[in-house]
């Protein structure tokens, strides 16, 4: 069966995507794994899974996909990045102080600190974001914008880098129906590409 690595964003978790799982039930297993809150601890557990479990695709949403795009040719595995967000120093700035997450965490752990350090360990990953970008990847690595989105706007950055744009009719955090008519296609599409 094959395997598909789901990346969150930053405020969620790795159960927000039950429609992702349902979508893949018979087809792919669907990992989806709590990202910790520090960038380095994050690429590092990604990491690890991926020379685990040997994924198909990797599929990623907000930070997760900034951290999806950065890993993809690393591993050496295709990835779908939605509502990418290359910029998460300037998304963090705003809302220095105690947060909470918006699903539930496996630790059940939901309140985190934004601060200082945390801030400058992303600068320091968005700063090196594109060093492992490669030729070879600019076919492998899709971009899928939410025309509603109104937190990232990084599809002309990512056309930088990248050929494969498309678009769907939501906003920055996908529903489940828009994850089911967008982001399931185009994962069965690139996982086809792959065979």
């Amino acid at each position: 069966m094959k395997k598909i690595l789901f990346l969150h964003g930053f405020f969620a978790s790795g159960q927000c995507v039950p429609a992702l799982r349902e979508a893949f039930a018979e087809k792919a297993q669907v990992l989806t794994p709590d990202l910790p809150l520090q960038p380095r601890e994050a690429m590092n557990l990604i990491k690890n899974i991926c020379e685990r479990e040997k994924p198909d695709l990797l599929v990623g949403n907000s930070c997760g996909s900034f951290y999806a795009q950065m890993m993809a040719p690393i591993v050496g595995v295709p990835a779908l990045l939605g509502n990418p967000h290359f910029q998460m120093t300037e998304f963090l700035k705003q809302r220095i102080g105690e947060q909470e997450y918006k699903s539930p965490r496996q630790n059940g752990n939901q309140k985190f600190v934004i601060d200082d350090a945390l801030i400058q360990e992303f600068a320091e990953l968005e700063a090196t974001q594109f060093n492992h970008c490669h030729p070879d990847y600019k076919d492998r690595i899709w971009g899928l914008f939410g025309e509603q989105d109104t937190l990232a706007h990084f599809e002309p950055f990512f056309l930088e880098h990248y050929s494969h744009s498309f678009h769907f009719p939501g906003g920055h955090t996908p529903t489940p129906d828009e994850v089911r008519c967008w982001y399931v296609p185009l994962i069965e599409k690139m996982m086809k590409l792959k065979e």
